[in-house]
């Protein structure tokens, strides 16, 4: 089994994240739920992660480096600029663990002991990912 896996996903990134639940009441209580646009950017995200799952999950302390990379915003911005404004990277990187962790990329996503999440903007949209056991 590999103990590191490392692919880019090209795609434009999507923007909402996992903090954009809605929320109704039922029975006089609170029940949360993923509104339209964000099912489809877990949707987005899990078709674009299934080609890369490992056969079997990793296991023990990992190193998760992601970078966003969006698409340049009509001549404002540089390829290989550091993306400063919205959404933030825990926000973004939340649907990604979660999914990574439901297609089996590893045992749970606690066992993630290192994180890097950097955005970009760049020529190429997407998402790179390296996932490594240290």
């Amino acid at each position: 089994m590999k103990a590191m896996i490392e692919f880019f996903m090209p795609m434009i990134p999507p923007t909402v994240t996992a903090q954009e639940k809605d929320v109704t009441v039922v029975n006089g209580k609170p029940v949360f739920y993923d509104p339209p646009d964000l099912v489809k950017a877990k949707n987005k995200l899990m078709v674009n992660l299934l080609p890369h799952r490992p056969e079997k999950p990793l296991d023990g302390a990992l190193r998760l480096v992601v970078k966003w990379c969006f698409p340049l915003n009509g001549g404002k911005h540089y390829d290989g600029e550091y993306k400063y404004t919205k959404p933030d990277t825990d926000n973004l990187n939340k649907a990604l663990k979660d999914i990574m962790e439901k297609l089996g990329f590893y045992v749970n996503d606690a066992r993630v002991a290192s994180e890097t999440i950097e955005k970009f903007w760049a020529e190429i949209p997407g998402i790179w990912i390296h996932l490594e056991k240290i």
